[in-house]
């Protein structure tokens, strides 16, 4: 028995980049989870629904239903940031670019969309907890998302190298 697709046991691999938008997706849905429980146990004074307060009128976007579509709309976003990585940075190794990837959508976020959003403070306003979480989180975001998509663009190179030979 072989292990290939042509016998039709085995369900087609993903696509490359579909592969990105399921790892965007699944990294703005768990990564904002990861930032509104933060903000629940107050290490940061910003929450998911920051995102919703330029567009949404009433008080809805700071109950649950607007955690839920902040978090929703985070993922959307975080879709786009997975395929802006995908297009610029796919071919270099190592965690080191997502690191700084999640660094660059930090500054991008907290100091030029910083005025898009009313209910979140200047940078230089936010209290140090704000900050060291807010940075953490965008590291290791960015280290999902670019790891993640490296691992499989080496992996496609490999396979696609053993299947020429």
């Amino acid at each position: 028995m072989t292990n290939d697709n042509k016998s039709g046991n085995y369900p087609a691999p993903m696509s490359f980049p579909v592969m990105v938008f399921w790892t965007g997706l699944f990294g703005g849905l768990f990564w904002g989870t990861i930032g509104w429980i933060a903000s629940y146990f107050n290490f940061t004074e910003i929450r998911p629904n920051v995102i919703l307060e330029p567009w949404a009128l009433g008080e809805w976007k700071h109950q649950w239903l607007g955690t839920v579509i902040s978090i929703i709309l985070i993922s959307i976003c975080s879709v786009v940031a997975a395929f802006i990585y995908y297009a610029a940075l796919k071919k270099f190794k190592g965690f080191w670019f997502g690191l700084g990837y999640g660094l660059v959508l930090f500054a991008v976020v907290f100091f030029v969309l910083n005025p898009l959003f009313p209910g979140m403070k200047s940078f230089f306003d936010l209290n140090r907890d704000t900050i060291i979480t807010s940075i953490c989180l965008y590291i290791v975001y960015g280290i999902f998302i670019g790891y993640s998509i490296n691992y499989e663009y080496q992996n496609n190179k490999v396979q696609d190298k053993e299947a020429s030979t």
